[in-house]
């Protein structure tokens, strides 16, 4: 009967033991989510929006750069070396 008795007290131990390590751990997450939900840093929707504005801008200037030496100077160049290669008299 003793034996018995200090079987259960060591299953008790055991499983206080272990409602208190999940305890512990509910609370660690609970200061952890309080943490990260009062937080002030974040990036605004305002910040993205330029962001993306700025990229949008860049590119078309890029394009444009790029479309105007193609048109200007690069293909008419092209197309006289093609029409002086062939001696194509159009």
């Amino acid at each position: 009967m003793k034996n018995l008795f200090g079987k259960i007290m060591a299953i008790g131990a055991a499983v206080a033991a272990l409602v208190m390590t999940v305890i512990i751990i509910v609370k660690a997450k609970a200061v952890r989510t309080k943490t990260v939900l009062t937080e002030n840093k974040a990036e605004g929707f305002v910040d993205t929006a330029v962001k993306i504005l700025m990229a949008v801008v860049i590119g078309a200037l890029v394009l444009g750069g790029l479309y105007l030496l193609f048109s200007g100077t690069i293909l008419p160049t092209l197309n006289q070396r093609i029409n002086e290669m062939f001696n194509y008299r159009g």
